[in-house]
């Protein structure tokens, strides 16, 4: 007869659990003793006591404390911004070469080498050439390490975007802003540790899972900031409701959710709404001082080029990640480029008139952000990354057509601040600006890279789902040590 516990367990099953358990036990210590196990994994099971934004340590000391992402949807044609290629010059109206028409084209034509619209000159100490669409980013190019072997796993913008930001071309995962809060809490409690700032002609075409949180708790994920007036829809209360009063029904709340989580330890995602509520409180106050312009000075306001055109809702966006960061907001994400086709850098009519325009919009913006952050110290604690969701083609889309089309094989992006070695550039693509050759550098190393930056080993920044460990890079990344000073 077998007799069972009241834990619905037989004595002979009871002994082996026991008897794992106690292994498992000793497992744990050999590892950790050998420093298979990081000690920052024990972070995780604190977070449900503190709350899910508490600030932890990273995996290793690290300069950069957050990041500004300034995400050109759409793709910027890396042969017309930051990739020179004079061999487009030389063969320019001929066919692209037979060994590269393995292209996937999606369909459109595929037509004849073109070279740069705008000529690259030399900028800085480094000589780092830039092109003309970009004068006033130039400027800083002894703090741009120039990655130009950037290469992706879609040729479409809606798989390519969600694989920008989350490490895969399907729906459904962490993206790098929400693993970075994950991994690292953030410093101000009243605000979200993830922000992200959209255009307003619209959002990415894949939506949502651009900043979705996929399968880590639901604090993590990104919260939308509209540019001006209440950063977030419905912040404030009803009028008939006093602040006093709002506060006496969140205590009674939290009393009963507390009361009810008592019966259920470890029940991290009450725990993660418990906060929600109590950050939503919070940021009724903070969140919008946080966008309030009127603080700033005239003259910092014309040098982000607010309140002139084409300049002025991509420079407060910009002016807004620096106030967001100042006050210790982990990751900052703003999109140039809404919607699709034209009203993107997604330039298959012409090459001139569409980058001519968007990159009229962010240029002294971003070169506002760099100077603004070098003046107030903030440079050296902030990470801000420059890219598209891939490149373009170094040829026109058909005869008499300045369009290029969508390009994964190779494409340039660009870091700046923290431990970023400025004045670099690293990698290479072929001589036509086809494919990366030289140092290639895939998504997966990019975001190696960044997490590297803030004091995160991509490796070891890990969330347990369905049965694995799951990470940002999966199994692949590595960090580019080349852009590293």
């Amino acid at each position: 007869m077998r007799r069972q516990f009241p834990c619905g367990l037989t004595r002979r099953e009871m002994i082996w659990e026991m008897g794992g358990g106690f292994a498992g036990i000793a497992l744990a210590g050999l590892l950790a003793g050998d420093g298979l196990i990081p000690q920052t994994a024990r972070a995780a099971e604190s977070t449900a006591v503190q709350g899910p934004l508490a600030m932890r340590e990273g995996h290793f000391p690290a300069k950069a404390k957050s990041v500004i992402f300034l995400m050109m949807n759409g793709a910027p044609s890396q042969v017309d911004t930051f990739d020179h290629k004079p061999h487009l010059e030389k063969y320019a109206g001929q066919p692209l070469p037979a060994d590269k028409k393995f292209i996937n084209s999606g369909g459109r034509k595929i037509g004849f080498l073109t070279p740069a619209f705008r000529k690259f000159r030399p900028s800085g100490e480094s000589g780092l050439l830039i092109s003309d669409f970009f004068p006033n980013v130039r400027k800083h190019a002894d703090k741009l390490a120039v990655i130009r072997s950037c290469h992706t796993d879609s040729h479409a913008h809606g798989s390519a975007l969600v694989a920008m930001n989350t490490g895969k071309t399907f729906i459904g995962r962490p993206s790098l802003g929400s693993w970075a809060v994950y991994g690292l809490g953030t410093a101000n409690q009243s605000l979200p540790g993830y922000v992200v700032i959209l255009d307003k002609r619209g959002g990415p075409i894949s939506g949502q899972p651009n900043w979705s949180s996929g399968f880590v708790p639901g604090a993590y994920q990104g919260t939308l900031f509209r540019p001006v007036g209440d950063p977030i829809l419905d912040l404030r209360g009803p009028k008939y409701i006093s602040r006093d009063a709002q506060r006496e029904q969140l205590d009674l709340l939290a009393k009963l959710n507390d009361e009810h989580l008592k019966s259920r330890p470890g029940g991290r995602e009450l725990v993660a709404r418990i906060n929600s509520y109590e950050l939503a409180y919070r940021m009724q106050s903070e969140a919008p001082a946080a966008v309030n312009l009127a603080e700033e000075s005239k003259q910092t306001q014309e040098m982000y080029g607010i309140g002139k055109q084409p300049t002025n809702e991509f420079g407060r966006n910009c002016l807004v990640a620096r106030r967001l960061v100042e006050r210790g907001v982990r990751f900052v994400q703003l999109y140039s480029g809404g919607g699709h086709l034209e009203d993107t850098w997604d330039a298959h009519k012409s090459i001139e008139s569409n980058h001519g325009l968007h990159a009229a919009e962010v240029d002294q913006p971003i070169a506002a952000l760099l100077t603004d952050l070098e003046q107030r110290g903030l440079l050296e604690s902030t990470l801000v990354v420059w890219g598209g969701e891939f490149g373009r083609m170094p040829f026109s889309e058909g005869k008499g057509e300045p369009g290029r089309n969508h390009n994964p094989y190779g494409f340039s992006m660009w870091m700046a601040g923290g431990d970023v070695k400025g004045g670099t550039a690293y990698g290479e693509t072929d001589e036509l600006g086809f494919e990366a050759v030289v140092d290639k550098a895939h998504l997966h190393d990019i975001h190696a890279t960044i997490l590297h930056l803030i004091g995160l080993d991509h490796e070891l920044l890990t969330y347990f789902h369905q049965g694995r460990n799951e990470s940002l890079t999966d199994v692949g990344g590595r960090v580019l040590d080349g852009i590293i000073a």
